[in-house]
């Protein structure tokens, strides 16, 4: 009897050392002599094993002394999920744990929904947080991680990244289900410098070059250009529009137009700034980054201005709530080649068109999306067909 007992108990410590060899390696651990079938006799606890676990302890925080006790099997339990693997969800009094919750709450952090402690335990901040997320996709707001939620999330995040906070509630205000500037809230602001370029006057009128001039003719041809396009023109806004008697929409895109000056001639080109950190570039508007982004890829392939890329920035004109902006510096006025060339209406006109363009392009789907500098104005009025008078007429408007 007494030797069935024995016999017993060396059988459970020889399946119990094949399964923790199994869940190191579910949870990540790969050193070599690890897997079952690469050693000769994996019920042993040998030194692969002891390494192993070792390691594991260490990555976790946990006291490495190489023993498989209570507090590494529980981490070695919540290491067997990966961010998908199933469903999650809040149950009292029993609540899930594992590195997928963990990641989860990595995902509603970034994205702005989850203000609480990353402790891989799906409690009821993290359901609140999954139902207001689900909300924000337009997915019944049940708190329930499920697959359409989980799909979801990766849609958004392949636009962008986990590493840019608040995202979500940005990436929302895009609207991707329409790819139409008719009906979008877009304010254009201009820098207001009277200070004369040495190098070029204006062609057609000869008047002295200045930002306040170039600013604001570019301005104009942009809003010309949208208005056609059926958008609606607002002043830049710094505190949110609140409701007032009739609903009123925040922009979606601010728009901040200077020229730049530099006593130094060797400065030139153009540049555009978003909200986001200097030192790092981490986008704190990562809509305004992809605006950024896609006004100077335009630019840079419809004109001959030096690119100086794009830039994070903590400028107060940047920071406006809850609106996604981009600063456009469109060239130095203190260098000779970038002062003659925004002299010239015909350059200006090539600049506001591809800013109209630019804009268009961050409201196009992936799908829909063309190459940098191949979208002409007239493929924009595709996605902003005119409306039809008749038809205004036999709606009253």
């Amino acid at each position: 009897m007494t030797v069935h007992a024995e016999s017993l108990r060396r059988l459970d410590a020889s399946r119990r050392v094949v399964a923790l060899r199994e869940a190191l390696l579910r949870a990540g651990v790969t050193l070599s002599y690890l897997a079952p079938d690469a050693v000769n006799d994996p019920t042993i606890f040998d030194d692969h094993v002891d390494a192993a676990v070792r390691a594991f302890q260490q990555s976790r925080g946990l006291i490495v002394d190489g023993v498989a006790g209570p507090d590494t099997q529980r981490a070695l339990s919540e290491a067997q999920f990966r961010f998908g693997d199933r469903t999650l969800n809040y149950v009292e009094g029993a609540q899930l744990r594992g590195d997928d919750v963990a990641e989860l709450q990595r995902h509603l952090s970034h994205l702005g929904f989850y203000y609480g402690h990353i402790d891989g335990s799906f409690g009821v901040r993290t359901r609140y947080a999954v139902a207001e997320l689900q909300q924000n996709l337009g997915l019944p707001g049940s708190g329930v991680c499920d697959g359409d939620t989980m799909r979801s999330m990766s849609r958004v995040n392949r636009a962008i990244t986990p590493s840019q906070a608040f995202a979500l509630r940005d990436y929302e205000r895009l609207d991707r289900s329409t790819a139409a500037l008719r009906g979008r809230v877009i304010s254009v602001n201009i820098g207001r410098s009277r200070l004369e370029s040495p190098h070029a006057a204006e062609r057609l009128s000869g008047e002295p070059l200045t930002e306040q001039l170039v600013t604001t003719d570019i301005a104009g041809r942009v809003e010309r250009i949208l208005r056609e396009f059926g958008a609606l023109l607002v002043p830049q806004q710094r505190e949110p529009m609140r409701e007032s008697g009739s609903r009123r929409n925040p922009p979606s895109l601010n728009l901040d137009i200077h020229c730049d000056w530099l006593d130094q001639q060797a400065a030139s080109g153009m540049a555009a700034y978003y909200w986001g950190l200097p030192g790092t570039g981490e986008a704190r508007s990562p809509i305004g980054h992809r605006a950024a982004i896609l006004l100077m890829k335009e630019l840079g392939a419809r004109t001959d201005l030096d690119n100086l890329g794009v830039h994070a920035r903590t400028w107060d004109t940047l920071k406006v709530p809850g609106v996604p902006s981009v600063g456009l510096d469109l060239g130095y006025l203190s260098n000779a080649h970038d002062a003659e060339r925004l002299a010239d209406p015909v350059f200006r006109q090539t600049v506001a068109d591809s800013i109209v363009i630019g804009i268009q392009r961050l409201y196009l789907l992936e799908e829909e999306d063309q190459p940098t500098g191949t979208l002409a104005l007239d493929d924009v009025l595709k996605f902003n067909p005119r409306e039809d008078p008749a038809a205004r007429r036999v709606s009253g408007l």
